[in-house]
């Protein structure tokens, strides 16, 4: 029997593929045709690119890849020209550096693709790790994030942001494992990311915080990343998970839509009974 450590190293890192079981003959994250490599600091950085409109930048999770937002393209690629990415180390995307990765260094990569294939500012998506490096994009790059919407995302490691049970199984799946690319990935769950509060509150472009109500991120952790941002609004998916996104697809496809297209409000009960917004 596999100790329950290994166990949830498999299990977290074959949900972040979820979406790629799709009955739709398009082989996303595979894609010939609309899949290409760009040298992005010093790795080959691999991207699908699919519809037309507004850019949509797509950033799977820690072990994901373009697999993982197969669903999801389908989907919003009716709606928006999307940018699937595979982050570095992850997926398709070539990094022979044998660094260990950084969260920082990701979101640049996304910034720097997104220079190369000259693309102003898009709309940004991110799941869990693909949250956190829209976080950094739009701290570090602000010019460059229209709107962004993040799921499970988490501003610094450990207990205060996780779960004491999820925080011990991934130190122990860090002690346990021989494998260098599971040692790469869970030392960056371990000890990253490091952001402030002073860091969020720099953030100036409409966000939209989502969390499962059964996440492994605590709710408390989410409403501190909500709270510290001036223009955000706040989702807690009922009955969900860390994978909520995939657990509940036309909920999450709904609520995503609909803050991308709809002009961004913050009206509060406090506005409404005081008068200072009309109804």
């Amino acid at each position: 029997m596999k100790k329950p450590f290994l166990l949830f190293a498999v299990l977290f890192l074959t949900f972040a593929e979820l979406s790629a079981q799709t009955e739709t003959p398009i082989p996303y994250g595979n894609n010939k045709d609309a899949g290409n490599f760009k040298q992005i600091n010093g790795m080959q950085m691999y991207y699908e690119v699919y519809g037309s409109g507004t850019p949509l930048v797509l950033l799977h999770g820690n072990g994901g890849s373009i697999k993982g937002h197969s669903k999801k393209i389908e989907y919003f690629k009716k709606y928006f020209q999307v940018i699937a990415i595979d982050s570095r180390g992850h997926g398709k995307s070539v990094d022979n550096s044998n660094k260990q990765l950084n969260y920082n260094q990701m979101a640049n990569d996304v910034s720097v693709l997104l220079d190369s294939l000259k693309i102003k500012n898009a709309n940004v998506w991110g799941q869990s790790d693909g949250g956190i490096l829209g976080l950094l994009l739009a701290i570090h790059n602000p010019d460059k994030v229209s709107k962004l919407a993040a799921f499970g995302a988490n501003l610094y490691p450990g207990k205060k942001a996780v779960y004491p049970e999820i925080d011990k199984l991934v130190m122990d799946t860090l002690k346990a494992t021989k494998d260098p690319r599971t040692k790469n990935l869970y030392t960056l769950l371990a000890y990253q990311p490091d952001i402030k509060d002073k860091d969020l509150q720099k953030i100036k472009c409409p966000v939209l915080i989502m969390s499962g109500d059964r996440d492994a991120i605590t709710l408390e952790h989410s409403i501190e990343i909500f709270s510290n941002i001036e223009n955000s609004n706040f989702f807690v998916m009922p009955g969900a998970t860390h994978f909520g996104s995939y657990e509940k697809p036309e909920l999450f496809n709904l609520v995503v839509l609909s803050f991308f297209n709809e002009p961004f409000k913050k009206t509060s009960t406090i506005d409404i009974f005081t008068g200072k917004v009309k109804r």
